[in-house]
C-alpha cells in the first residue's frame, strides 16, 4: 500500500536546521559532502540486515527497506544532477516523483542484500563525484522545474540532508 506522498519543499534545510533529524547545512563545508556521504553509507548495511527490514512501523511510514531503496535512488538521481550542473550551463533537472518511483519499483519487495550493495555502490560514486568537484565549480548553477535554484555547493548540502534524515528515520 502506498504511503501518503510527501509534498514538502525541503529546500528550507539550506537555511535552517531540520528539527526532526538535526541536520544543519550551515555546519558543513561543501568540500565535506563526499566524506559525510561515506559516513552515512557505512551505516546502511547494518540497517538492511534487520529481520524486520520490510516491516512498516505504521501505515504512514516506510519500512527501513523502502527508505534504503529511496536513498539508493537519491544517490543515483543526485549524481546525475551533479554531472549536469558541472557539464552544462544552468541545466534544468529532470523531474523525479519519489513516491511514484517507490510504488512502481516496489521498494518494499526488493531484496535487502541487493539494495544494500546498490546503495553502498551508488553512495560511493556520488561521494567520489563531490570530492572531484573543481574549486572553481562550486558556484555553477542548476534548477528544478518548480523554480528552485541550486549552486553545486547548495546542491551538495541539500542532497546530504536526504540520506542523513532517512538514516535517522530508521535508527530512532
Amino acid at each position: 500500500m502506498p504511503i501518503t506522498p510527501d509534498s514538502k519543499n525541503w529546500t528550507w534545510v539550506l537555511d535552517e536546521p531540520c528539527p526532526e533529524c538535526g541536520y544543519d547545512a550551515a555546519r558543513f563545508d561543501a568540500g565535506e559532502v563526499g566524506a559525510e556521504t561515506r559516513r552515512n553509507v557505512e551505516a546502511w548495511p547494518a540497517v538492511l540486515l534487520r529481520a524486520d527490514v520490510a516491516r512498516r512501523p505504521d501505515g504512514d511510514t516506510w519500512s527501513p527497506l523502502e527508505y534504503a531503496a529511496h536513498v539508493r535512488d537519491v544517490f543515483r538521481i543526485m549524481r546525475r544532477r551533479l554531472a549536469l550542473i558541472l557539464d552544462e550551463d544552468d541545466p534544468l533537472f529532470d523531474n523525479w516523483d519519489q513516491d511514484a518511483t517507490a510504488v512502481a519499483e516496489r521498494y518494499n519487495e526488493q531484496n535487502a542484500a541487493t539494495v544494500s550493495h546498490e546503495l553502498v555502490a551508488a553512495g560511493l560514486v556520488i561521494a567520489d563525484a563531490f570530492d572531484a568537484v573543481p574549486a572553481d565549480a562550486w558556484q555553477r548553477t542548476g534548477r528544478r522545474s518548480d523554480g528552485a535554484r541550486f549552486t553545486t555547493e547548495t546542491l551538495g548540502k541539500y542532497f546530504l540532508h536526504d540520506p542523513v534524515h532517512h538514516l535517522h528515520d530508521v535508527t530512532h
